[in-house]
């Protein structure tokens, strides 16, 4: 055994969140693909069983007071709240992320033009509120963003400018409505600058609104800390709320009563079974649903949640640095040099909890190391993408991980892959 393989069992031995792999279903397979669909947290089957059998089976439409159904949105909001830096009464939960990506920008943009952000009225250089006609974008951001960000763009007569985040402080102006950023790049891993870019934005008056699909569950994000106003998230990758999972939109409690949804409907309606034809929205964080909940999934999501009990996000970030600096080590160790290259920032301040490796030949590459029990993704055209999940990844995963990698190099004619098609990959 070599020594990685040893520092590996000592570090497991040290590791405070070994216990909580227990709670999750698992077998022996290296499971890295968590940052496009979370495992199934054991507590999960016998609940949605419960939901399907008894509160729909049995109690039927009474379930919507007796069981909560009605209030499912945001109380499993208040549960998803600590994970991201939030108070109570600011998330929703309910649709998907692209619908909830929706809502947000065009929201932003209409706070801008009303000035509803919290900034002062009139931009820099005198410009009136009524001017902001851009919404900046993510130009490397996960391609529905953009679709969407596009969309939200003509719905308000807006221009779209899409740009690097390191590029963003550079284009803000008094024409700069909304900006639609990632937390982590979903190829790369990188994580930007949430309080920074933040900071930025609102000091042009605009609005930003902040992607988490991979930092929520993963690393802190400090949405009351840093004042964000707007965020959205899935909650199928770290948070384990299972396939299709309903994503969340978070209002900061200080825009809650100009926040504007572009898709009002009767579950947001101040008096939802009141019926009227003219629409007034609720109070607080409702305000942010649409249609009637998805109550299966949404109540899976609320058990997976339950992982979380006793858990810091503090922890699990500790725990997710060492994870991935662990696994750069094993890989610079085990592959030969050149095999492959790492696109994910070597600083921590600047890492999220995935991993990215270019190489020749990525998907042949995947689709090996699935056949051997490392499961990952593969982002066309050329990168093996490893997820590291702490609440139940280990140091011995990534041990075996990396030399499994090092194994599918040094099997194949050449010393590396041949061409064969694409394998697919996860969402997100």
């Amino acid at each position: 055994m070599s020594e990685l393989h040893f520092k590996a069992g000592e570090l497991d031995a040290g590791d405070d969140l070994a216990s909580v792999r227990s709670r999750f279903v698992l077998d022996d397979v290296v499971y890295l693909d968590g940052n496009s669909l979370g495992a199934l947290p054991a507590n999960v089957p016998g609940r949605v069983e419960d939901v399907v059998r008894r509160q729909w089976g049995e109690l039927r439409i009474r379930s919507w007071e007796e069981s909560g159904w009605w209030t499912a949105p945001e109380r499993i909001g208040d549960r998803i709240a600590p994970l991201v830096g939030a108070g109570a009464g600011q998330i929703v939960v309910g649709d998907s992320t692209s619908v909830n990506v929706f809502k947000a920008l065009v929201g932003a943009v209409r706070l801008a033009r009303i000035g509803g952000a919290g900034h002062d009225e009139r931009g820099p250089g005198g410009s009136g509120r009524e001017q902001r006609d851009e919404i900046v974008v993510d130009a490397t951001t996960f391609p529905t963003d953009g679709y969407i960000a596009e969309s939200a763009a003509r719905m308000t007569g807006c221009t779209l400018r899409p740009v690097t985040p390191a590029e963003v402080p550079d284009v803000l102006g008094d024409r700069t409505a909304a900006v639609l950023l990632n937390h982590v790049d979903y190829r790369t891993g990188r994580l930007h600058d949430l309080p920074g870019l933040t900071s930025a934005v609102h000091a042009a008056g605009a609005v930003a609104v902040w992607d988490l699909c991979h930092s929520a569950g993963a690393l802190p994000v400090g949405l009351d800390e840093h004042g964000v106003g707007l965020a959205v998230g899935c909650t199928y990758k770290y948070l384990n709320g299972g396939p299709g999972s309903p994503a969340y939109l978070y209002v900061r409690r200080e825009l809650q009563d100009r926040f504007d949804s572009p898709l009002p409907g009767w579950n947001s309606h101040a008096e939802p079974f009141g019926m009227r034809p003219d629409y007034t929205p609720a109070a607080g964080a409702p305000r942010g649903r649409v249609g009637t909940p998805d109550i299966l999934s949404m109540l899976a999501l609320e058990a997976a949640l339950e992982v979380w009990d006793g858990v810091s996000v503090a922890g699990v970030r500790a725990k997710s640095l060492a994870l991935t600096d662990f696994f750069l080590e094993c890989v610079a160790a085990y592959v030969p040099a050149r095999r492959v290259e790492s696109l994910t920032p070597v600083a921590h301040a600047e890492r999220g909890s995935q991993v990215a490796l270019r190489c020749s030949d990525a998907g042949e590459v995947m689709k090996r190391l699935i056949e051997r029990g490392v499961v990952g993704d593969f982002r066309h055209p050329d990168v093996l993408r490893f997820g590291f999940t702490p609440l139940y990844v280990g140091f011995a995963d990534v041990e075996r991980a990396a030399r499994v990698l090092a194994e599918v190099w040094g099997e194949a004619p050449g010393g590396g892959p041949g061409d064969t098609p694409e394998p697919g990959g996860g969402a997100g």
